[in-house]
């Protein structure tokens, strides 16, 4: 599979771009940026070129991994989709309903394969814990607790500069994190209630269809002494909690693209594709609902 990098920025250099070059199961054939020098730039870094006609590279390659900002992400991924290009997506797919539902109705009218790179879906430890809990079931109530300090003074995070991370916080970065895990296990959500905390901390609450609940509290701004992530679960075979991330997001990405890779072959949409990437954007929609509105929010 020949694919394409679309972003420059350091989520790309860090991470997509290494393992592109790496995956033995793909030929990385360029890179397009919206500044075209830094296209060039990493490119050249790993020996591909750098494209400054989007509509070329979608023409040469089969699929693109996508490592843009959630309000450029949309637009670009259903051009690609339209190009006939399989698609590594970035979370959140998008800022809005619209614009995710957008991205999942391009992939299912196109018939190509998509997956969303949450990267702890595809961590190590946590595929097998996480299809383990959702076999069991039973489960009565979750707690969710995503806290970063990339906005936290003394933070050295290289994301401090991403002008969405700083406009939309913790709710639409870490939450898709914690949604993506949550949901194959206690079910879809029926409704979500947000409260405010300090800065841009935000806790929700969700009732799942199912009929358990659980509880999600989101930062990007808590003391970097107290950062941190975690997963509890509890029901009637007890409590379990999600395997610590012992491995960084490039295995987890070499996972990502062997599921591409599968879906692709397969003809057959991954669950962690276009679809499951829009009704995240819906429960991330309904919670800023429910903190303007105050209240709970049907989803």
């Amino acid at each position: 599979m020949r694919i394409g990098l679309l972003g420059t920025g350091p989520w790309a250099e860090r991470v997509h771009a290494p393992v592109l070059a790496e995956h033995p199961g793909l030929e990385f054939a360029g890179v397009w940026g919206r500044r075209p020098e830094a296209a060039e730039a990493l490119g050249a870094a790993h020996g591909v070129p750098g494209y400054a006609d989007l509509d070329r590279l979608l023409a040469e390659v089969d699929a693109v991994s996508v490592a843009l900002p959630p309000s450029v992400q949309p637009g670009l991924a259903v051009r690609a989709a339209e190009a006939g290009c399989h698609l590594l997506l970035d979370k959140p797919v998008a800022l809005t309903v619209p614009d995710a539902r957008a991205v999942a109705e391009a992939v299912r009218a196109r018939k190509v394969a998509s997956v969303v790179f949450f990267t702890v879906r595809f961590g190590g430890p946590q595929i097998p814990w996480i299809e383990e809990q959702a076999e069991l079931g039973g489960w009565f109530t979750g707690r969710s607790d995503w806290l970063g300090s990339v906005f936290a003074p003394g933070s050295a995070s290289p994301y401090a500069a991403s002008p969405w991370r700083e406009e939309k916080g913790a709710l639409w970065d870490v939450g898709p994190h914690a949604l993506s895990v949550l949901l194959p296990v206690l079910g879809d959500v029926a409704q979500v209630t947000a409260v405010a905390g300090p800065l841009d901390t935000v806790h929700l609450v969700l009732r799942h269809t199912g009929g358990a609940s659980s509880t999600l509290a989101l930062s990007l701004t808590a003391p970097v002494a107290a950062g941190g992530t975690g997963m509890e679960l509890r029901g009637e075979h007890g409590v379990a909690h999600l395997p610590a991330r012992g491995e960084g997001p490039l295995a987890a990405m070499h996972r990502a693209l062997d599921a591409l890779l599968a879906a692709a072959a397969s003809g057959e949409q991954h669950p962690c594709g276009a679809d499951f990437g829009l009704r995240v954007v819906e429960v991330l929609a309904g919670a800023e609902r429910s903190l303007a509105t105050g209240g709970p929010v049907e989803v």
